[in-house]
C-alpha cells in the first residue's frame, strides 16, 4: 500500500493513492473523487479541478458537466497532464459515466447493501467474513454485458470498521504507534484507529481491491455512515455519550472520524450546484489549495455533533432523484438528539426536511436508513419496552442502559417517537391516513411503491407494513452484510424474533411499561436470510422488484434468494 509523499516533496508524475471514485451523476453531471499523494491537477473529460490539502492528504472532487442524458462515457483520470487511469495491465473494462435522465419512464437498477469489512489475506479472518459481496458482484459485473449493470450503488452504513481492524491495518496502526504517535493525552486502544490519519489507512485498505475499485469508478456510488464508521452502539444513548466524552482519546477518534467521513463519503453524496452553494466546501477548497485546511475541518468537527436548542452542528441527510425514484438517504446515527428529556432520532427541523422530501411527488419513494425501520416483532417491542424503563429512575433504569448497550437496543423502535413520526409520514406518502396520520394526499399524486431500504442487522429480509386503504405498497427491505459475519448461535433467536408467540410476550411487556399501541401494523415476507449479499432494485414505469442474491463460493458462483415484485 502505498503511503503519502512528505508535504513538497516532488517528484516528476503524480500518483493516484485512492479512487477514481464516481459518485453523482445525474442526467447532464457528474463528480469524480481521488485521493492523490502530491498536490496536483486532476483532469476528467476535460474537466479539471486542483487538489486540495488535509494534513499531508490529498483530494479532488472534479465536476464533469453537459454529459448527454442518458448517455455512457468512457473516461480517463490524468494528473498534471499524465494519464493514470485506468493504470498499465488493467484487464476491466473502462471506467464510464453513465448519466440517469429524470424521466418516470426510466428503468433503474439500484445495488445496495451494508457492513462492509476490509478484505484480508489471514486465513482465519477470511474463513470468518466469508467472501467480500461487493468485490465479487464487482467481478461478475467485469463480465457481463454494460446493459445489466446496476445504475447506482448505495453503500448503507458500516464502510468501514474503525472498532475493528484487520491484521493488515493492525500492523500499520502498530508501526506508527511504535513511533510514538499520535501524541497527546490518554492511551487510544490497540486494536482501533486514533485519528484522521488511522481513519486513511482504513479506507485505503477498504477500497483498493481491484474488482471493487473498478466497480467504484463505474457506477455512481451513494453512501451513509452507521456505529462503526466511529465506533459500536456511537449515540446510542446520553448516558454512553457522557461515558465516551470523559476518556481522554476520544474527542481526537471522534474528530478524525467525522473529517474522514466528510472528505470520503459524505462530499461526493452532493451534486455539483450542491457543493457550489456548500459554505463549507468552499471554505476547505480555499485553505487546502494554499495550505492546509485541517484547521478548519476540525472546527467543523467540533460543533458538527453538537446539540444546541435539541438542534444539530450538521446535516448529513441528502435527497437525490434517480430517474423514476426520489431517493431520501435518512442520517439515523449523528441526527440523534438525545440530550433532550425526550430523545428523537431527528431533530424537529430534519424531521420538516424529510417531510418536505417525501412531499416531491415521483413513481417511486424510496427512504433509506442505515437502521431498519420494521424489525422483527419481538425485537421491536423489546426496545421501546427498553426505552421505557431507561426513562425511570434507580436501578432498574440503570439495569435498562445496561441491556440497552449490551443488546444494541437503538433502532427505530428504540426511539418510539421518532418511529411514530416516521410511519405517520410513510402513511400519508402511500396515499392513505393511519390511525394517528396526518391527512393522506390526493392518491393521483402517491406514488406507486414506498421503499424503507435498511441495513446494519447482519441478516436480510422483507416485511410488508399495512396501512389501511394504501393506495402504494410499503415494504422495508433489509440487506447485510456485504462482508461480515452473524454468528451461528445467532440465527436461531433472529429467526424466533418473528414468532407471534415471542413477539406477543414483549408486546406485553411493552404495554405494561406505558408503551403505546404501534400506529402501523407489519409482517414478514421473505427471510430472514444469512450470509454476504447483494440487494437489487429494480423499477421500471410503475413496477418495481427486488432481489436478495448471495456470493456462495470463491469461484463465483451466486444465488438469488428471493425475488419480489413490489406493485
Amino acid at each position: 500500500m502505498s503511503s503519502p509523499r512528505p508535504v513538497g516533496y516532488a517528484w516528476s508524475v503524480a500518483e493516484l493513492l485512492l479512487g477514481p471514485l464516481l459518485r453523482h451523476v445525474d442526467d447532464t453531471c457528474a463528480t469524480v473523487w481521488v485521493e492523490t499523494d502530491v498536490a496536483c491537477t486532476v483532469e476528467v473529460l476535460g474537466h479539471s479541478a486542483r487538489t486540495f490539502h488535509v494534513a499531508g492528504h490529498h483530494y479532488a472532487l472534479v465536476a464533469v458537466r453537459g454529459l448527454p442524458p442518458g448517455s455512457s462515457t468512457a473516461y480517463e483520470v490524468h494528473l498534471d497532464g499524465t494519464a493514470v487511469w485506468p493504470p498499465g495491465g488493467h484487464d476491466f473494462p473502462p471506467s464510464t459515466i453513465r448519466t440517469i435522465p429524470h424521466r418516470n419512464d426510466t428503468a433503474l437498477r439500484l445495488l445496495f447493501g451494508s457492513c462492509h469489512f476490509g478484505g484480508t489475506e489471514d486465513p482465519k479472518k477470511y474463513a470468518t467474513l466469508g467472501i467480500d459481496a461487493l468485490a465479487a458482484y464487482g467481478r461478475r459485473m467485469a463480465g457481463r454485458a454494460e446493459s445489466t449493470w446496476p445504475d447506482a450503488l448505495l453503500l448503507l452504513g458500516d464502510q468501514v470498521y474503525a472498532d475493528e481492524l484487520t491484521p493488515e491495518v493492525q500492523r500499520q496502526v502498530s508501526a506508527r504507534r511504535a513511533l510514538g504517535r499520535p501524541r497527546g493525552p490518554g492511551r487510544p486502544p490497540a486494536d482501533e484507529v486514533a485519528d484522521f490519519e488511522e481513519y486513511t489507512y482504513l479506507y485505503r485498505h477498504s477500497w483498493n481491491e481491484p474488482h471493487l475499485r473498478w466497480m467504484l469508478s463505474t457506477v455512481p456510488t451513494m453512501m451513509i455512515f452507521d456505529d462503526h464508521d466511529v465506533r459500536d452502539d456511537w449515540n446510542i444513548s446520553r448516558a454512553w455519550r457522557a461515558h465516551m466524552a470523559r476518556l481522554p482519546w476520544w474527542s481526537e477518534r471522534l474528530a478524525g472520524a467525522l473529517i474522514s467521513y466528510w472528505l470520503y463519503q459524505h462530499i461526493g453524496n452532493l451534486g455539483p450546484d450542491e457543493l457550489e452553494r456548500d459554505e463549507l466546501y468552499q471554505q476547505v477548497l480555499q485553505a487546502g489549495r494554499s495550505g492546509d485546511a485541517m484547521p478548519v475541518l476540525r472546527e467543523f468537527a467540533e460543533t458538527a455533533e453538537a446539540e444546541r436548542g435539541h438542534v444539530k452542528g450538521m446535516r448529513w441527510s441528502y435527497r437525490r432523484d434517480l430517474g423514476p425514484a426520489r431517493l431520501i438517504v435518512i442520517d439515523s446515527r449523528a441526527g440523534r438528539i438525545l440530550d433532550a428529556h425526550e430523545r428523537a432520532m431527528l431533530s424537529e427541523q430534519d424531521f420538516e426536511w424529510l417531510e418536505r422530501g417525501i412531499d416531491t411527488p415521483h413513481e417511486h419513494l424510496l427512504l433509506a436508513s442505515s437502521l431498519p425501520w420494521l424489525l422483527p416483532h419481538a425485537i421491536h417491542h423489546a426496545q421501546s419496552w427498553n426505552e421505557a424503563v431507561c426513562r425511570g429512575r434507580g436501578r432498574w433504569a440503570r439495569l435498562g442502559e445496561w441491556l440497552r448497550q449490551l443488546g444494541d437496543l437503538e433502532h427505530w423502535a428504540a426511539f418510539r417517537g421518532s418511529f411514530d413520526r416516521l410511519s405517520r409520514l410513510v402513511a400519508a406518502a402511500a396515499g392513505t391516513r393511519s390511525r394517528t396520520a396526518t391527512p393522506a394526499p390526493d392518491t393521483r399524486t402517491a406514488p406507486s411503491t414506498v421503499c424503507m431500504l435498511s441495513g446494519d442487522v447482519h441478516h436480510s429480509y422483507l416485511a410488508e407494513a399495512r396501512y389501511r386503504g394504501a393506495h402504494a405498497p410499503v415494504v422495508q427491505v433489509t440487506c447485510s452484510p456485504v462482508h461480515n459475519a452473524v454468528s451461528h448461535t445467532l440465527r436461531g433467536p433472529l429467526r424466533m424474533a418473528w414468532s407471534p408467540v415471542l413477539a406477543g410476550c414483549f408486546r406485553l411487556l411493552a404495554r405494561r411499561a406505558g408503551v403505546a399501541p404501534l400506529p402501523v401494523r407489519w409482517s414478514k415476507s421473505a427471510g430472514p436470510y444469512f450470509g454476504n449479499m447483494v440487494g437489487v432494485l429494480d423499477l421500471h414505469g410503475s413496477g418495481a422488484e427486488v432481489r436478495f442474491e448471495r456470493i456462495e463460493d470463491a469461484a463465483g458462483r451466486w444465488s438469488t434468494l428471493v425475488s419480489r415484485r413490489l406493485s
